[in-house]
């Protein structure tokens, strides 16, 4: 099948932004405002990914997702790894990804009742180009001032563990029943490519790679969809020019188009795509 387009689906949330990309906006002056961008796959929960635009303004909530077998234990079918593909970054921004330390269930509970895991959360310095792999069970948070790009395993269950006294649901049985209660476990770096194939990031569920300055054919038939974001220039699979502020999937063998002056995400589940370059671009 060709590669086509994504609908998106924009989400306003009181911890968003106004100052968008273009391509997203304009955003109206009344209402919360723009917090997040899906792109949902028109397969729904057969799909694998799921990808979306994060835009804060303030700290997001304290959170944690659960794996594979708590989620199909709890009746969904995949667990929740993500990513986050930092795209812009207000000076001292963070992102809180794991804690400092090893704690106990009890410890971690408490600190969440009475928020002192907001100090335990192990908030990291982020620039524009950072790339960060959360694998379920993660405790994490999203800091102020980020444009990301998210990249996740394809299910929409947060359990909420502290939330700065906004009047949110907290959901601490479960949040700390899948919790790794201890510092974050980073996965592979950056594995540059001499024929404009980095891969950025490989972790348990899915891989993401970023494409510059390369034609290729990629995929193959019956093989797993690939989703691919542009983020600047216009990159083209199967002729079809691809725009930033767009996302789309290939689900059979597609030929990608990526000149030296546009830059081009691709995600899919598993380790491993087929991909051979034919030509620099």
């Amino acid at each position: 099948m060709p590669a086509f387009r994504l609908e998106r689906r924009s989400v306003q949330k009181p911890w968003g932004r106004r100052d968008v990309p273009a391509f997203f906006g304009p955003v109206p002056a009344e209402g919360d405002p723009l917090g997040e961008v899906w792109f949902p796959d028109p397969r729904g929960d057969d799909a694998d990914l799921l990808v979306k635009y994060l835009f804060t303004s303030q700290k997001l909530s304290v959170q944690v997702h659960p794996g594979d077998v708590a989620a199909r234990a709890a009746g969904y079918k995949r667990g929740k790894d993500e990513a986050w593909i930092v795209l812009a970054a207000d000076p001292g921004a963070t992102i809180g990804l794991g804690l400092t330390r090893e704690v106990s269930r009890e410890a971690l509970c408490a600190a969440a009742l009475d928020g002192s895991i907001e100090d335990l959360l192990d908030w990291r310095p982020v620039k524009p180009g950072d790339v960060l792999y959360s694998a379920a069970g993660t405790v994490h948070a999203l800091g102020a001032g980020l444009v990301v790009v998210e990249i996740q395993q394809n299910l929409d269950l947060t359990y909420r563990l502290y939330d700065y006294g906004r009047p949110r649901e907290l959901h601490l049985d479960e949040g700390i029943a899948v919790a790794e209660p201890g510092p974050w476990r980073g996965v592979s770096a950056t594995v540059p490519n001499v024929r404009g194939r980095s891969r950025l990031t490989a972790g348990p569920a899915f891989v993401v790679e970023r494409w510059q300055g390369a034609t290729a054919e990629i995929g193959t038939d019956g093989e797993a969809p690939i989703w691919l974001v542009p983020l600047v220039g216009a990159s083209r699979a199967d002729g079809t020019a691809m725009e930033p502020g767009s996302v789309w999937v290939a689900r059979g063998p597609t030929h990608l188009e990526v000149p030296g002056d546009t830059t081009l995400l691709s995600a899919y589940a598993g380790s491993a795509i087929r991909a051979v370059v034919t030509a620099a671009a």
